[in-house]
């Protein structure tokens, strides 16, 4: 039988209103994988004060937009969705080819500036945190993540990444207690699910970000959201 992890899930509440207590106004980025379908319960049911935004970058899977229907009929909430420019998206297309990503990690990084970063900044502009769905688990990068960091690359704003340490069996015991919707993708191999042309199924036991990117070496494997960043040493309460 699938079991809530009651004490995690107490002690990320405890960040998430300690971060709308520290830092005003706080936005979480709502990536529609494994570990969102937990924020996004416990944000909208507990936290509603933080905002949730999604990004569409306009090359997400069906089950993907499926699922954005899905989460927004069980809840009566409608997600804030950030789109890429459709100029920069066409002069990209133009120069590259309509898959160039494929041909280089620089023309990959350019993608991912253009349909994910650029928007992502939209989202969180006046926003004083910014909350993830980042665990220690998930890859050998993630493995050092703190739960409150200084956001460099985007303004110094705060970066929350409350279930660092929940482990996969906490998330799905969660999303099956609770029969929160999820994406299919899951079920087929998918524990890592971003864009359809930049994500596959992985064989069991392998590292969940394996699946993304497939083409390029393992240090690479970031799309530029979560970039090296430093522990805030302020005497915050979320810490």
């Amino acid at each position: 039988m699938s079991q809530i992890p009651q004490a995690k899930v107490d002690r990320t509440l405890e960040h998430l209103r300690s971060a709308v207590r520290d830092y005003g106004r706080v936005v979480y980025s709502n990536s529609l994988g494994a570990e969102s379908m937990v924020l996004t319960d416990l944000i909208w049911s507990e936290v509603p004060e933080i905002e949730i935004f999604t990004l569409d970058t306009g090359r997400l899977h069906e089950e993907t937009y499926s699922l954005i229907e899905r989460l927004e009929r069980r809840y009566q909430r409608r997600f804030k969705v950030y789109y890429p420019d459709p100029a920069s998206i066409e002069a990209w297309v133009h120069g590259k080819g309509i898959n160039g990503f494929y041909d280089s990690i620089e023309n990959r990084q350019g993608c991912c500036h253009i349909r994910k970063i650029e928007p992502f900044r939209r989202a969180i502009a006046g926003a004083g945190a910014w909350v993830t769905g980042v665990r220690h688990e998930q890859s050998a990068s993630r493995a050092q993540a703190v739960p409150v960091e200084v956001d460099a690359a985007n303004g110094g704003i705060a970066k929350v990444s409350p279930i660092l340490e929940w482990t996969h069996e906490d998330v799905w015991g969660y999303i099956r207690a609770k029969k929160l919707p999820y994406n299919p993708l899951h079920d087929k191999g998918y524990p890592s699910i971003g864009c359809a042309p930049c994500t596959r199924a992985v064989e069991p036991g392998a590292d969940s970000r394996s699946g993304r990117w497939w083409w390029e070496n393992a240090d690479s494997k970031e799309c530029g959201l979560h970039p090296k960043t430093r522990v805030v040493t302020l005497n915050k309460s979320v810490l």
